[in-house]
């Protein structure tokens, strides 16, 4: 009808959907992580001047500013170890058994000894699995002996208790690391299932060795041996190398910070501990790490199926090594490959075309160990 404003097709209600919220991620992406500790009381940093015991790579940093400094007559900055007290309200004694803190919901109250006051790592890959725990009876008697950061220790009810358990307790207890005893069912939820052995040592991200304190130390040993992994995914295979390293006389591990796995609680537990006494760095440019490392002295060799060299006639073995491990899959990256020195090939069965990244590192590390032990 003429004049009649009415639209049957109009539309009557918004395009526009209903709008969704966050449930709340964006404001918790807004959180701080927290106050960062400064140099004095970081046992990595150079700077530390803390009463708990110098970790190693502390004191060579301190040393190696030392000689610079004198070098280039200026006062060094260091830190004067036991002058500034790094310790929370600790108890005196000796812990002789395991604390039960579980609460009615399954977690852990407060309370109780506080551990020695240590700041993470600088760098931290973080995990996708939760809480970091270290899981299994040897990584954890390990990483005790190592004086590795902790935040609280973890024992499942009724389990058998041998030397290691026994071990684990006293250590805890004498670093004044929170002993929380929670039922079976628990810790099996906190680790998703995986096999903890009845123990589990919660720790900060993982501290990196700086490259190059990395490079110089093992230049100070007889025979240096490092090792690079190139873009290496999966932890349990990081784990894997670290482990052979610590087995057949490594002294180091570097990898990229980017698109690769890191020291999570997997590397840990496949590593059985090895991660507490091999020295780990993070690099921005693996290329470029390579390239210095090979400037200090380094002969490069990169795993590769179809290298050139044969493993067994590996004259470089003897000399200072720098042993390149490919990802999984598509092995070494073309740039890394041209920047070896040699790539070399693990003979094998014709049916057979390739090795797992971290046994194809076991194996060169073993043959490289024993052309070292022959002369």
């Amino acid at each position: 009808m003429a004049g009649n404003s009415f639209n049957a097709s109009k539309r009557s209600t918004s395009k526009k959907g209903a709008s969704m919220g966050s449930g709340g991620k964006n404001r918790a992406g807004l959180k701080g992580r927290g106050k960062t500790l400064p140099a004095d009381e970081r046992p990595w940093h150079k700077g530390y001047s803390g009463t708990e015991k110098l970790p190693e790579k502390t004191a060579r940093k301190q040393d190696k500013e030392r000689r610079a400094a004198a070098a280039e007559g200026r006062a060094p900055k260091v830190g004067v170890p036991g002058t500034k007290d790094t310790t929370w309200g600790r108890g005196g004694g000796r812990a002789t058994g395991i604390t039960r803190t579980q609460s009615s919901r399954g977690g852990v109250r407060g309370g109780g000894p506080r551990g020695p006051r240590i700041a993470p790592g600088r760098r931290s890959n973080p995990t996708k699995e939760g809480p970091e725990l270290l899981l299994g009876r040897n990584p954890v008697v390990e990483a005790l002996r190592a004086l590795v950061p902790a935040t609280a220790l973890y024992v499942a009810q009724g389990i058998d208790i041998d030397e290691r358990v026994t071990e684990i307790v006293r250590t805890s207890g004498d670093r004044g690391i929170p002993i929380l005893e929670i039922s079976r069912n628990e810790l099996d939820r906190m680790t998703g299932g995986v096999l903890h052995q009845g123990v589990g040592l919660q720790v900060p991200p993982f501290a990196y060795e700086d490259f190059d304190d990395l490079v110089n130390a093992a230049l100070e040993q007889t025979a240096p041996l490092l090792v690079a992994l190139d873009g290496i995914t999966d932890p349990r295979n990081v784990g894997a190398v670290i482990r052979s390293v610590a087995a057949f006389g490594g002294h180091g591990v570097f990898m990229t910070e980017r698109r690769a796995a890191g020291i999570t609680a997997t590397a840990w537990r496949t590593s059985a501990g090895a991660a507490a006494r091999v020295p780990v760095s993070q690099v921005v440019n693996l290329t470029r790490a390579i390239k210095s490392a090979q400037k200090a002295g380094f002969t490069a060799i990169g795993l590769d199926a179809d290298g050139e060299t044969d493993l067994y006639q590996l004259e470089a073995a003897v000399g200072p090594l720098l042993v390149v491990v490919g990802s999984e899959g598509r092995g070494l990256s073309r740039l890394v490959g041209e920047t070896c020195d040699l790539r070399v090939s693990i003979p094998m069965a014709s049916d057979v075309e390739s090795l797992n990244a971290s046994v194809a590192a076991a194996v060169t590390l073993a043959e490289v160990s024993r052309r070292r032990s022959q002369g």
